[in-house]
């Protein structure tokens, strides 16, 4: 057959475009955050990640997923996971940029939202290299309480290179650390781990131990290093602490973590996840007896903000591929972005994209304020209580979002030749990692609990910002009153009650930042019919009447 031509009404690839000079949303949400100084650097990246080439990366790297190979010719077990070279390439360019570990390399103003922007740009491309970025990330600020080694291993895990060889750590230039946490009896609930460890030399807790047990998910296996929480002494009731396990033994040995299979999954296939046990593994405690839990959550906090940022990704990579096809593809005798049917999918899609990256930066904004000699009291607060609500609320959307725009490509998104499809099946993992929605509610539930003070300055910020808004008022008044009620009303509300809290934020984001058309579109459809608690709904479904019939101007400002 012949090329395809323009009359076919087919739709060619989007590629070879600038990812951050191409939104404007972006854009004003980084210079909000006063992260305007990062803002070439950032427009570079957005070029290089367009470029066809590099976009293509994220395609083969989910088509050749990697292999595990247990043993080598001569039967000596080596637990090797073999990657796709597009992964190296792509995780080179991600450490290249220093976004595994910017706001400890390049601490300037702002360098946490510069830091989520070029995340959020590197998750437009792949989702699954991501990962051991994400980890190692979380691990550098619980390493740093252990200066004996992190004045040896934090200059690798600082480092701007991608190191893929399998050597121990110490004859490295780089290093990614990974997490082993869950375990087949327990999952999220961490407090039933079995997994445990003994010491093994005079040293004592500072010495070095033995691990045995198991891990049911064991993400990134080939990282150099795993933080993993298990039990001192035995694997009924001793303290639960977090342990230091590299891949080699400080010897020059083969640690004995022994991989039992690569987890056969959905989406995020680029990435290793693996099933593993140790049989009187070497392992190093990190952190004080008993405070594995603690760390845990410390630790989670900074892969939930990136599960919000990588999510944020995929809505937006969604809408500017939907935003591409209807504006080349057209059905019963014109464009199909011409349709008001179709526009008002697309608006939606876009209002959705919008508050879903106003509140990502704000968010890494606030992580930032939190961090700072004098920490501010209600940056501390939105930390710890908007980051699981956010992480419940934006990677459900993600997934909506995701399907949404595969719909509007139809039979042409279903199929694996367009992207639509690896962007659907790849939205619910940040839903499940680190917490799945409930896990994530209940959360929300105990910060409020935990933190009443933060608490009580979240609301008052609200009650201040939204004095002149009856109708935000009055949901503010609503999410008070559900925070009023018994613990068990509250629990079994709690996904109400987090989806409040984001949406309350997000107007109140986007009455600050965006025109006024526009937040008052979103105020109207997501908080307007039934208030704060309605139940969900589906996009397409906005009241436009106030929209000239042909008006996309809300479209336009989306993608330049």
């Amino acid at each position: 057959m012949s090329p395809s031509r323009p009359h076919d009404n087919q739709v060619p690839d989007l590629c070879g475009y600038n990812l951050y000079a191409s939104d404007p949303v972006l854009r004003d949400a980084v210079r909000r955050a006063g992260a305007s100084d990062f803002d070439p650097t950032l427009r570079r990246i957005g070029a290089t990640l367009g470029a066809a080439d590099i976009l293509a990366l994220g395609d083969r790297a989910n088509r050749h997923p990697p292999t595990l190979q247990v043993f080598d010719r001569l039967g000596e077990r080596i637990d090797t996971v073999t990657f796709d070279p597009s992964w190296h390439t792509l995780l080179t360019l991600l450490r290249g940029e220093g976004l595994h570990a910017l706001p400890w390399t390049d601490p300037r103003p702002g360098v946490w939202a510069a830091r989520a922007a070029g995340y959020f740009l590197q998750g437009q491309v792949e989702s699954g290299t991501l990962c051991p970025a994400t980890m190692t990330f979380a691990a550098i600020p619980v390493l740093q309480q252990d200066p004996g080694l992190f004045s040896r291993l934090g200059p690798l895990l600082l480092s701007r290179e991608h190191d893929p060889r399998d050597l121990p750590w110490e004859q490295k230039y780089a290093a990614l650390i990974g997490m082993g946490l869950t375990e087949k009896q327990g999952g999220s609930d961490v407090r039933s781990n079995r997994s445990w460890a003994v010491p093994s030399t005079a040293g004592g807790r500072h010495g070095a131990w033995r691990l045995n047990g198991h891990k049911w998910f064991f993400s990134a296996p080939m990282c150099d290093a795993h933080l993993v929480v298990a039990r001192e002494d035995n694997p009924r009731d001793g303290p639960l602490s977090c342990f230091f396990v590299p891949r080699w033994r400080p010897d020059g040995s083969r640690n004995a973590v022994h991989i039992q299979r690569l987890k056969d999954k959905l989406g995020n296939r680029s990435n290793a996840s693996s099933e593993v046990e140790f049989h009187d593994a070497w392992a190093m405690p990190v952190g004080e007896a008993g405070r594995g839990i603690p760390i845990l959550l410390e630790m989670a906090t900074h892969t939930r903000l990136d599960c919000v940022i990588g999510s944020a990704a995929l809505i937006r990579r969604a809408l500017v591929e939907v935003l591409h096809h209807t504006r080349h593809r057209s059905a019963f005798g014109r464009p199909l972005r011409e349709q008001p049917l179709m526009r008002n999918v697309l608006i939606d899609m876009a209002l959705e994209s919008e508050a879903a990256t106003r509140l990502m930066i704000r968010l890494a904004a606030a992580f930032e304020q939190a961090a700072a000699p004098e920490p501010d009291p209600l940056a501390r607060a939105y930390r710890r209580i908007v980051t699981p609500a956010a992480k419940f609320w934006i990677c459900k959307r993600a997934i909506e979002l995701t399907g949404e725009a595969m719909e509007i490509w139809g039979g042409n998104g279903y199929v694996e030749d367009a992207p639509l499809a690896r962007l659907y099946r790849e939205a619910p993992v940040n839903s499940i990692w680190e917490g799945s929605g409930n896990v994530m509610c209940l959360d929300v539930l105990r910060a409020l609990q935990r933190d009443p003070d933060g608490a009580a300055l979240l609301l008052a910020d609200w009650s201040a910002a939204f004095r002149d808004d009856s109708l935000l008022s009055g949901c503010l008044h609503t999410l008070q009153a559900l925070l009023a009620q018994p613990a068990d009303v509250q629990e079994a509300h709690a996904r109400r009650l987090a989806q409040g809290i984001i949406l309350l934020e997000q107007a109140r984001l986007l009455r600050e930042h965006a025109p006024a058309d526009v937040s008052g579109l979103f105020i109207a459809s997501r908080l307007g019919d039934g208030g704060l608690l309605a139940h969900g709904r589906v996009c397409g479904t906005l009241a436009l009447d106030g929209l000239a019939a042909g008006d996309t101007r809300m479209l336009d400002r989306h993608w330049a």
